[in-house]
């Protein structure tokens, strides 16, 4: 499909909005990954704060002057850390998020990784933290953890509605990926079945069933937070069409409402007065719409799967000991084979979205042991699992071996939460 561009300084054209999505068709198979833990205190394992002397502030003023990192900031605040494509960065109440530079090996990830996590390992041993592969915070609940000095947090905060919205911000950690599309026929085929996959892999990945000290009933209370956040910018992207273009998930944003946007150097609310499309038509308090708005309230969608310059699917727990990396794998082994996309098309195809949508709220709670027309999604996540396997094993690259943890965790019929 071929879009014109209509491009002035002053005035936001609608063929700008599709331009992110336009430039992210490329001819590479790459897998990027976000890692987030939650930040403990060796001590009592209660979360630790942006403050004080062994707070994450100075936690990462120690390892930008021990390993050579760069500071992110907002305004005078240290949010983060930057060094080359990698960076460090403090989600709203702390957790620890590694963003990778994609690769095109489970391996390079797998060792990246390991390096930063080696080189940091002194600096969290003299603070008295560790870094926990846990879904959410098991101790501290969100009532006792501080929100980050970042400003666009304050009025996040403020402005989602769901009744478990505090506790996604302050207390969850996840697992994203982001993998790459060719262009845009393969990029709504990926974009579709990574939404029919997105129940059975968080199913599978469940981790966070303690939470306050307690045992909350849920296998993944991660997932249960996220669908009471904020309904119109969380859940499903668009119903997944197959006639779909980047045109609807165009259409379906400019209909989310606003948070905020920025202007120099403040951020100004909008708390939901106004949708996008409503802002490129009216304008806010004097201000016109740009492009660097657009890509704001992009970033501030929240759909399991996301589209952007690439696909990044996002609704995984946090889980640990080698588990990490099975994850990316996992969808390279699916998305890089035309194959072992039909294979997944129609082992998952024929369920309607009413019943994928059914299946978010039934695996927060039971994982693998729920079901979709009377039956237990256990053994289509085996096969889920088989597929990407036998796809990576022909790739000849032995990266199957990374979902080995996760395969022999499903056939004892546990997930993480379970361990």
């Amino acid at each position: 499909m071929n879009y014109c561009e209509s491009k002035t300084e002053s005035h936001l054209e609608y063929s700008q909005l599709l331009e992110e999505f336009i430039t992210g068709c490329k001819n590479t198979q790459k897998i990027g990954m976000e890692y987030e833990r939650i930040p403990v205190h060796k001590s009592n394992d209660e979360t630790v704060s942006y403050y004080g002397e062994y707070g994450m502030c100075e936690l990462l003023r120690e390892i930008a002057r021990e390993d050579n990192w760069d500071y992110i900031l907002d305004d005078i605040h240290i949010i983060g850390l930057k060094k080359l494509h990698d960076t460090i960065t403090l989600e709203p109440g702390c957790q620890f998020e590694l963003s990778l530079e994609p690769q095109e090996f489970i391996g390079e990830l797998k060792n990246k990784i390991e390096q930063i996590d080696s080189a940091i390992s002194p600096i969290l041993k003299k603070f008295g933290i560790r870094l926990i592969n846990s879904g959410v915070s098991p101790k501290t609940t969100y009532r006792n953890i501080q929100l980050i000095p970042k400003r666009r947090y304050a009025i996040m905060a403020n402005y989602m509605w769901g009744i478990l919205s505090d506790v996604m911000m302050r207390e969850t950690a996840g697992i994203q990926v982001g993998i790459d599309y060719k262009s845009e026929e393969d990029a709504i085929r990926k974009f579709n079945l990574a939404n029919r996959m997105m129940p059975f892999v968080t199913s599978m990945y469940a981790n966070s069933k303690i939470r306050g000290g307690v045992d909350t009933g849920y296998k993944s209370f991660r997932a249960l937070a996220w669908l009471n956040t904020d309904n119109e910018r969380c859940g499903f992207g668009t119903e997944f069409q197959e006639d779909m273009t980047f045109k609807d998930y165009v259409d379906k944003l400019l209909d989310v409402p606003m948070i905020f946007i920025n202007r120099e150097n403040r951020t100004l609310s909008i708390n939901g007065r106004l949708t996008f499309k409503q802002f490129m038509e009216k304008g806010y308090e004097g201000f016109e719409a740009n492009i660097e708005d657009w890509k704001l309230h992009s970033n501030l969608y929240f759909p399991e799967v996301r589209l952007r310059n690439f696909i990044e699917i996002r609704n995984h727990d946090c889980v640990g000991d080698g588990l990490e990396y099975s994850i990316p794998a996992l969808y390279k082994g699916i998305m890089y084979n035309y194959d072992a996309i039909e294979e997944i098309e129609s082992l998952i195809g024929k369920y309607y979205p009413r019943e994928i949508n059914e299946l978010r709220y039934d695996v927060a709670r039971y994982a693998i042991n729920s079901k979709i027309r009377g039956i237990n999604i256990i053994n289509i996540c085996k096969e889920i699992l088989r597929i990407s396997y036998e796809s990576l094993k022909i790739d000849g690259n032995n990266e199957e071996k990374f979902l080995e943890p996760i395969i022999a965790l499903i056939e004892e019929h546990k997930v993480p939460a379970d361990l």
